[in-house]
């Protein structure tokens, strides 16, 4: 009975854990909440069906890999180039240290520098920067959604 309560402590973390993880790039949020239900489903709180699982597993799993593709088809499909791309990774890594408003305007404001060494040009940098943010912006909704829907099932789950 102790060990359950422990259990059910840690998979409670593991969720809000997750879903900080999808504001904060460094963390796969879907999958450290799919690692919450998991967590739960081994406690006498809450006991959920193997097809239950393996679909939050595929969503965290489909979401996660996403995250990684959507920033990149954003920049690109604004005009972008690899520039602007790598960019944006490394504006996202430094704007990690400014909170916030770092998260969300790096990964643009790196997108546009990437652009303006690839090519002089202050119009196509600023929409290939717009390309990347929404992207990012994207990702970031994906991520959301999908541990906001682990969650649910947690909760749901638990009472």
């Amino acid at each position: 009975m102790t060990l359950d309560y422990i259990l059910l402590t840690l998979a409670i973390l593991l969720i809000i854990i997750g879903i900080i993880g999808c504001l904060v790039p460094v963390l796969p949020g879907p999958p450290i909440s799919y690692g919450g239900i998991i967590v739960l489903h081994f406690t006498e709180f809450a006991q959920f069906s193997d097809r239950l699982l393996i679909i939050l597993a595929g969503i965290a799993l489909i979401v996660t890999i996403l995250d990684y593709i959507v920033p990149i088809w954003g920049t690109r499909k604004f005009g972008g180039s690899k520039y602007g791309a790598r960019g944006a990774t490394v504006g996202l890594i430094i704007g990690l240290f400014f909170g916030p408003p770092g998260i969300i305007l790096g990964p643009f404001i790196g997108a546009v520098i990437g652009e303006m060494m690839f090519k002089d040009d202050l119009k196509y940098a600023l929409k290939a920067g717009f390309g990347s943010l929404l992207g990012f912006l994207t990702g970031i909704g994906l991520k959301l959604a999908a541990s906001f829907t682990i969650t649910f099932y947690f909760i749901k789950g638990f009472f």
